[in-house]
């Protein structure tokens, strides 16, 4: 008899436990339970914990409550300003609801992940190429908007979409690189000439200064050869301005007298000596003409008659011939 009551107590042992393995359920911190009971949903919701089901009858459904990060694939489109572009986004989401998120749609995670694709494409058509790269806060937003309309009724949530990179084809990027370099080229003329223009005047100022005191242009001569000299150059070039020969002119001192330079006249000197093979100088020609000049004595070569005063054609008349 005892050996029947102990068996029957270990029988319903070994049915409790059974029964409680089957039945006992523990639900996570991060999730929610939902019951099915012959297929159909109980509205209680079982929370974090240790819970109990009828086995066999119930059927325990977990939904995860946390934030999920699902990638979006890399879409390819046309932008408004026909650009070609490949855009890929990430979405967090979450459920809220978890009788929706199981009841209302077959699963929740690949319907969010269709509907991100479908906004993205719609996002790449109504938006321009500078609206991608540089305003995607708002392109954010709106592509939230429109992921966020339909999973309301799933109960998810959308808690952020971003837009994480936009591929460029290669002949578009050397376009903006060609635009950019064009860009910065402007922006450095603009400031070299405004540069230039500041320099002007401050030298049209310094000008006026130098015009007032000439002395300083003299000063500046002398800073700019120190500069110059500084660097070790072999060949200086030193440029002399007519305003420091027109200043060396005014300083230097006038001498008394200075005139035109006076010049011998040999007519002035009186009448030739004469003599033979002289010459007398005549009158001096109207204008200043060319003047006179004796002609060395030339010595007769020896054994030669000697010419006398007359010439060549014969001697004296008051000498007889031999």
């Amino acid at each position: 008899m005892v050996e029947e009551l102990l068996t029957a107590v270990v029988v319903a042992g070994v049915g409790v436990a059974a029964y409680m393995g089957a039945a006992a359920r523990v639900v996570k911190q991060y999730e929610r339970g939902l019951v099915f009971r012959f297929g159909r949903l109980r509205e209680e919701i079982r929370p974090p914990g240790f819970t109990v089901i009828v086995p066999v009858i119930d059927r325990l459904r977990k939904v995860n409550m946390q934030i999920v990060t699902l990638p979006v694939p890399a879409q390819e489109g046309i932008t408004r300003d026909n650009v070609t572009v490949r855009v890929d986004a990430v979405v967090y989401f979450k459920v809220v609801d978890p009788a929706s998120a199981v009841v209302a749609v077959e699963d929740y995670r690949f319907a969010v992940s269709q509907m991100a694709q479908t906004s993205l494409r719609s996002i790449i058509g109504k938006s321009d190429l500078d609206d991608l790269l540089s305003n995607r806060e708002m392109l954010n937003q709106g592509l939230e908007l429109m992921i966020d309309s339909p999973a309301v009724g799933w109960g998810v949530q959308i808690d952020r979409v971003e837009i994480k990179d936009v591929s460029l084809p290669e002949t578009m990027k050397r376009s903006m690189a060609r635009q950019a370099e064009a860009d910065r080229e402007r922006r450095a003329r603009v400031i070299n000439a405004d540069a230039e223009l500041q320099a002007s005047h401050k030298l049209a100022e310094a000008a006026e200064v130098m015009s007032e005191q000439p002395a300083a242009l003299q000063l500046r001569l002398l800073h700019t050869v120190v500069a110059v000299a500084a660097e070790k150059n072999s060949t200086l070039v030193l440029p002399f301005p007519v305003e420091l020969l027109r200043f060396l002119e005014r300083a230097a001192p006038a001498v008394p007298g200075a005139g035109a330079p006076v010049r011998d006249d040999p007519a002035s000197a009186g009448p030739a000596s004469e003599g033979p093979g002289s010459v007398g100088a005549g009158p001096e020609p109207p204008g200043g003409g060319v003047e006179a000049v004796d002609p060395a004595p030339v010595d007769p070569a020896p054994g030669a008659p000697a010419l006398g005063a007359g010439g060549p054609e014969g001697p004296l008349p008051d000498e007889s011939p031999p």
